[in-house]
């Protein structure tokens, strides 16, 4: 209703007569054809609160675009791709249905929808971003777990298609980005187990080639700094995706002369590898030695004692990817489309004042012959 008669797109609806159409649309606001098409179509011309009242009338009237016209006028196929790297060693991630939930729910908000594509390698990745766009599948795409050089990104900006990271890359160049902000997280960690009276903290990475990795160490090293300790490269361990990496980092990085009492961890499996170490060496973690990692996995909550670590919004991330993946196809700038978050401390058992400390945990592992 406006000013107290029936819109010309409702009296279509009551009589059962056809399709809602932009004239209806524009009728029922008052406003010109062309100012609806440019709005639903997201030209930068038309303001932000004028797009958003058009779009939630064209919602409410039930008008939907044809999708192959709409294609046809503006060469896009309002769809946003995602392709995923199956072999990767945490490819399978629990965060993964919450993430996509999260791209899903906002593009549909904005009538878009979603293509998604896996692969074996990142070869194969690639060359699914090239075939997709070759197909005209998607418009552009979003690209997790960014490497420090990462030749999808390399790809898709030599053919000058819009694409957003989960992450950021050693050469930012045109490159738009959403990101956790996990180098202060580490540093967090770092400065609470300070706090606890920790000061030998060793630190277990990621996979090297991974950003959120070095920027992890950034992070741990910027801890152990302000409160004035020493960076010790030793208390780095070998890198760690995965349970059994993590445990075998771990037991290196105890058989140290002066091992270290507490550890932080780049992601959460691995963490979950040193359990299997304390359990094997004779050591209670929480009391023995102290954790704090990074992620949120759930099975964190169930460890023994329950794993403290930064849990990352899985679901957020994927919607705020969305919105601004969608801005940067309608033309945005990348360098206007940069946002970092903050992960959020879920406190349970694995990190607790020392009991031991660094020379009696040594002299404890050596007098049992355990490493």
């Amino acid at each position: 209703m406006r000013n107290g008669h029936t819109s010309i797109a409702a009296k279509k609806q009551v009589a059962g007569r056809s399709r809602v159409t932009i004239s209806d649309v524009a009728d029922d606001l008052g406003v010109t054809k062309s100012t609806v098409s440019r709005a639903l179509n997201g030209y930068p011309d038309i303001a932000e609160a004028t797009r958003l009242r058009i779009s939630r009338a064209a919602e409410r009237l039930g008008y939907r675009p044809l999708a192959h016209a709409q294609a046809i006028r503006t060469g896009r196929v309002r769809s946003l791709g995602l392709v995923l790297q199956i072999d990767a060693d945490d490819g399978a991630r629990p965060f993964l249905a919450n993430f996509i939930a999260g791209v899903t729910q906002a593009a549909s908000e904005e009538n878009w929808t979603i293509t998604i594509a896996t692969a074996e390698s990142e070869k194969g990745v690639r060359e699914t971003l090239s075939r997709l766009v070759d197909e005209h599948k998607a418009d552009g795409f979003i690209l997790p777990r960014t490497l420090l050089r990462d030749r999808r990104v390399e790809t898709l900006r030599a053919q000058n298609i819009p694409f957003i990271m989960f992450g950021r890359t050693e050469d930012p160049t045109d490159c738009a980005w959403y990101d956790i902000k996990g180098e202060d997280a580490m540093r967090a960690a770092t400065a609470r187990l300070i706090s606890l009276g920790h000061t030998r903290i060793a630190h277990v990475p990621g996979g090297q080639e991974y950003t959120y990795s070095k920027l992890r160490i950034e992070g741990y090293r910027a801890g152990l700094d302000a409160a004035g300790l020493v960076f010790d490269p030793d208390l780095v361990g070998a890198p760690a995706l995965t349970g059994r990496d993590g445990d075998a980092s771990v037991r290196a990085l105890l058989s140290l002369p002066e091992p270290p009492t507490a550890f932080t961890f780049a992601v959460d499996r691995a963490a979950l590898g040193a359990y299997r170490t304390a359990r094997d060496l004779g050591l209670r973690i929480g009391e023995d030695i102290s954790i704090i990692a990074y992620d949120g996995l759930p099975e964190g909550a169930y460890a023994d004692p329950g794993l403290t670590t930064f849990a990352v919004n899985s679901r957020q991330a994927g919607e705020r990817l969305a919105r601004l993946l969608i801005k940067r196809i309608r033309g945005t700038a990348p360098e206007d489309l940069r946002e970092l978050a903050p992960a959020t401390l879920v406190e349970r058992g694995s990190d607790r004042p020392p009991r031991l400390s660094s020379a009696d945990l040594a002299l404890r592992l050596k007098t049992n012959s355990l490493i």
